[in-house]
Formats: structure tokens, C-alpha cells, sequence
């Protein structure tokens, strides 16, 4: 990442000055444990699931046991139906997810703050940048920082012709498509 500073532009797309980086910027590039940080936060969605204990053995089967020339499934009182086992129909599920399973994933916090920077740094680098998809060929630094005069901009179409002059256009078409 090794950036120090950055270039400052102006409306118009053109340098009016630099600025010193926070150090957040020198943390080194962990993609390693930024993946580990993302699917941690996405296994914090995951629903809880599993089934009824009950399911499949609310009947009165039992097993009549050897010498009846017949399986020694469990069958319903008075007739020969074969139930609760899992290889019968209406039976039990041999292994049912179950509601206890540890579906949600902790990162230590040492180094969910290492991968929160680590992927601010990244956002330093154009060619990691453009690996994730972006169009940054007409934008002419990365990161990009702008002078405080983009807050006055009140209108949609005075916004669109800043972008185009900061060559950040092409990338918002690519997300709109």
C-alpha cells in the first residue's frame, strides 16, 4: 500500500493541492482475513433450523421381534405397517439438523479490526480496486479525494457533471446495469 498522500481535486477534476493519509492506510493487504471477517458477518443471517424431536415417533410401534419371518422394524399396534425407523415411510430422520448446531461464526476482535483496515487500505490501491470490478481508468487518483465544495452541490445534474469530470461516471453506469 506504502501511500503517504493523496491528491485533492477540485469540481472540475483538476489537483488543487495533497493531503496526508491517516496511518490506517499502511496496514498491509490481508485478503486472508478479510474473507474470514465477511463470512463470519455473513453467518450472523443464518436462521437457526432443525426439526421437530417428536417427528416421525408420535406412534405405538414397537419391534415384534426374531421369528415372525419378517423385518424386525418396529410396526404399529394391530397390523404389520412398519413405522419410527428411518428407512420406513412416515419413520424418523436418522440425523435431522438440529437447533443447537453452532451456526454462528466469531472472529477475534484483534483481528476483525485488523481485516476492517486491512480492506480500508486496499480501497488505496487501483489495481485491487480494479480487481473487484470497478472502472477506474479515467479516475486519476485512487482514493480519490475531493474539496469540501462537493457538499454545496444541490442539483442531480451539477452532481452527474462532477462525476464525469472525476471520471467516476462510467463506474456508477456500470452498477446501475
Amino acid at each position: 500500500m506504502a501511500k503517504f498522500y493523496a491528491k485533492v481535486f477540485n469540481l472540475e477534476g483538476k489537483q488543487v493541492g495533497r493531503i496526508r493519509l491517516p496511518d490506517i492506510f499502511r496496514t498491509p493487504f490481508r485478503p486472508d482475513v478479510i474473507k474470514r471477517a465477511v463470512v463470519a458477518i455473513q453467518s450472523h443471517r443464518f436462521q437457526p433450523k432443525g426439526r421437530d424431536p417428536y417427528a416421525g415417533k408420535r406412534t405405538t410401534a414397537e419391534s415384534w421381534g426374531a421369528g415372525y419371518g419378517i423385518s424386525r422394524v418396529p410396526r404399529i399396534k394391530g397390523g404389520r405397517r412398519a413405522a419410527l425407523a428411518p428407512g420406513t415411510v412416515g419413520g424418523r430422520l436418522a440425523h435431522p439438523p438440529v437447533v443447537e448446531k453452532k451456526i454462528y461464526k466469531k472472529i477475534p476482535k484483534k483481528e476483525r479490526r485488523l481485516a476492517l483496515l486491512s480492506a480500508i487500505a486496499a480501497t488505496a490501491s487501483k489495481e485491487i480496486v480494479k480487481s473487484r470490478g470497478h472502472i477506474v481508468d479515467n479516475v486519476p487518483d485512487i482514493p480519490l479525494v475531493v474539496t469540501d465544495d462537493l457538499e454545496s452541490v444541490s442539483k442531480a445534474r451539477e452532481l452527474k457533471n462532477v462525476l464525469v469530470s472525476l471520471g467516476v461516471w462510467s463506474d456508477i453506469e456500470r452498477v446501475k446495469e
